[in-house]
């Protein structure tokens, strides 16, 4: 049983913390486009960001900031133009972004870090932009999480959104995170944005290791097309506000926030995956018995990023030799009489072996998935063991419609 609970807020759950979306102009549609996370006091920063050689100016921007000093008071967000591939003009209006934010807040701009999302090639209209920081900065408010939430999605359906508490010693300690994503979603990692929020006090450094492997077990762990952006940023803040002691090494407390933290990321990774362009239902895989945890979770990135399998599950046809496939094509050795294989409660395979099953049955079990969109009922899983080890990894994708195609092809025009 988890060790925390649910509580409303989003990144503004946690003490210390004021947030706000505004429309600033930046959007065709005149949709909310602009974000900002502020942190009442300088709060200890980390980050994970793509690993695509093409990289928007934010990501090399954030990634100098926390290079030289791991902490920031202030997260902003441009919503409808990705400025990656825009050359030295792209870099110059992140920098103008970012001293025009901090003039307005009375902070360094070192303490402000940025992220874009949007269309490749598109620089910021920073006129839009310069004008809305003074209005956006007036909206800022405690319970600003939900309206930020919305201004940094694009083709999403729905603004992603979750808040844990905990307690550590004996304080209540909060996380909160927003984000955004749902095409070009392939882990290293997937096209999205998302923020935390924390007020516990942790070191620098343990806090990065802490974000890191969170964002391994989570959005790195997760699939709609296989596409990855030049976009991509995780960026987490921890302001201390708990006045919980400061936590600088492993041990039992360091382990229960990392537990909570990889919760909520795990909770927004599943949220893109489940609204992927196109999709009717969340796919879950879980693979046991592999050597380690690292080759059990990349067979099941193999499978949920399969398009032969995500095709069958939109087409409701329990298809197990693509889900056998794309096993035994993931890189990791195993025997293939050990294979077992599961969809729901349904056993398609055993020793290596097609079982007989109800096909008509287990159609409807996926049928109903779909019908069950944003809900827990949703969730499509196939269990995959490959043998007796102990590894046993996660991961999370969607199926493929028609819609996905549609959606794309008209992305930019």
């Amino acid at each position: 049983m988890a060790d925390w609970q649910e509580i409303s807020g989003g990144v503004t759950a946690p003490r210390g913390y004021q947030a706000a979306g505004i429309t600033a102009g930046l959007k065709p549609s005149g949709l909310p486009d602009l974000a900002l996370i502020v942190s009442d006091v300088e709060a200890i920063a980390a980050g994970v960001f793509t690993t695509s050689q093409v990289k928007a100016a934010c990501v090399d921007y954030c990634r100098q900031q926390l290079q030289a000093k791991h902490s920031a008071r202030a997260i902003l967000c441009n919503a409808g133009q990705a400025n990656a591939a825009t050359g030295s003009h792209g870099w110059f209006d992140a920098l103008e972004s970012a001293m025009a934010l901090a003039q307005a807040l009375n902070i360094p701009s070192e303490s402000v870090l940025l992220a874009s999302t949007g269309v490749i090639g598109k620089r910021i209209p920073m006129d839009a932009l310069k004008a809305g920081i003074p209005k956006l900065i007036a909206a800022l408010s405690d319970t600003g999480s939900d309206a930020a939430a919305g201004a940094i999605i694009t083709t999403d359906l729905v603004p992603k959104s979750i808040a844990l508490e905990t307690t550590i010693g004996d304080r209540s300690v909060r996380i909160g995170g927003i984000a955004k994503g749902s095409g070009m979603i392939h882990p290293n990692m997937a096209t999205m944005l998302a923020f935390v929020t924390c007020d516990a006090a942790v070191s620098p450094a343990l806090w990065q290791q802490m974000l890191s492997r969170a964002a391994e077990k989570s959005f790195n762990s997760i699939t709609v097309d296989g596409d990855t952006s030049t976009n991509d940023s995780l960026i987490a803040l921890a302001n201390g506000q708990s006045r919980t002691p400061a936590i600088t090494e492993m041990g039992t407390e360091a382990e229960k926030l990392e537990a909570m933290l990889t919760a909520v990321c795990q909770h927004l990774a599943k949220a893109i995956a489940r609204d992927g362009e196109g999709a009717t239902c969340l796919v879950e895989v879980q693979v046991t018995g592999a050597h380690d945890e690292h080759t059990a979770r990349q067979v099941a990135k193999t499978i949920a990023g399969s398009s032969l399998v995500k095709s069958a599950i939109f087409g409701r046809d329990p298809n197990w030799g693509r889900i056998a496939a794309a096993a035994g094509r993931a890189g990791v050795p195993f025997e293939q009489e050990n294979l077992k294989i599961r969809l729901g409660d349904f056993l398609l395979m055993e020793k290596g072996q097609p079982q007989d099953f109800d096909r008509a049955a287990a159609s409807e079990y996926m049928k109903k998935a779909a019908s069950g969109a944003y809900l827990k009922e949703d969730t499509v899983l196939i269990s995959v063991s490959l043998g007796n080890g102990n590894g046993f990894g996660t991961a999370w994708g969607c199926d493929l419609s028609y819609d996905y195609v549609k959606i794309n092809a008209e992305y930019t025009t």
